[in-house]
């Protein structure tokens, strides 16, 4: 996975305003990743994409991320320092495109979810509603003593075992940081998603970039193509002597 320039970075940061979320972790695998179709990578399980990200947020911004947490308990705000090698997980060899699952006298057979299928939900506000209509999307079929059941039917138990399945044969896809507070020692888990995260630092990164093009191109009529161009020293450098 190579990395972006500044130029890139910004280019993929205006396109993906106007986008959802799973269009803008797309569009930076895509810009970063030329030799590879946007089918391809829409196909990639949520875990392969997010081990991309997870190396392209590295080569463009470090492997330092920082982050904060707020205590559930009493309300402390925490702020914490990961490391991306820590949030990382060896990829299986293979990512199996169809597996089964058994649960008593079910059969279920399903696929790990991909960035098509958060696309085909992401219009859902109701956490649970998307919850049932991506495990919809994922499973394949199902059948109970070798008899075909409608996956609607399924239980509430053979559902969360499913998931249980999914999570486990992608696991790179839900990543949880065990947390504690210094302030009560309640401790609890929370997700981290790469994705928002990187967009978050991205959406920052240009703001802040775009107020130094403003401030330079004023003071010395250079274009935005040229101020972009600089690497992030010099910039600093004339930023400096205005200020001085």
């Amino acid at each position: 996975m190579s990395g972006l320039s500044a130029a890139e970075l910004l280019d993929v940061w205006e396109r993906g305003l106007a986008k959802s979320p799973a269009q803008r972790a797309l569009s930076l695998l895509e810009t970063a990743a030329t030799d590879v179709r946007r089918e391809t990578l829409s196909s990639l399980s949520i875990g392969q994409r997010d081990a991309r990200l997870l190396a392209l947020r590295e080569s463009v911004f470090g492997s330092q991320l920082a982050s904060t947490a707020q205590c559930p308990a009493c309300g402390e705000r925490l702020e914490m320092t990961l490391n991306i090698a820590d949030l990382r997980i060896a990829e299986a060899s293979e990512v199996l495109e169809m597996f089964e699952v058994r649960v008593a006298e079910h059969l279920v057979r399903c696929r790990l979810p991909n960035s098509t299928d958060l696309r085909a939900i992401e219009a859902q506000a109701d956490v649970a509603s998307a919850r049932e209509s991506l495990l919809a999307l994922c499973l394949i079929s199902a059948e109970a003593n070798g008899v075909p059941v409608p996956v609607a039917q399924l239980s509430e138990a053979v559902l969360e075992e499913v998931i249980a399945r999914l999570g486990e044969a992608d696991p790179q896809a839900v990543i949880e940081l065990a947390l504690a507070c210094p302030q009560c020692h309640t401790q609890w888990s929370a997700l981290f998603d790469i994705a928002a995260y990187f967009w978050t630092e991205i959406h920052a990164w240009a703001r802040r970039l775009l107020r130094e093009v403003h401030l330079l191109a004023s003071t010395y009529g250079w274009s935005e193509a040229e101020i972009v161009g600089m690497s992030a020293a010099r910039r600093g450098m004339y930023l400096e002597m205005i200020s001085a």
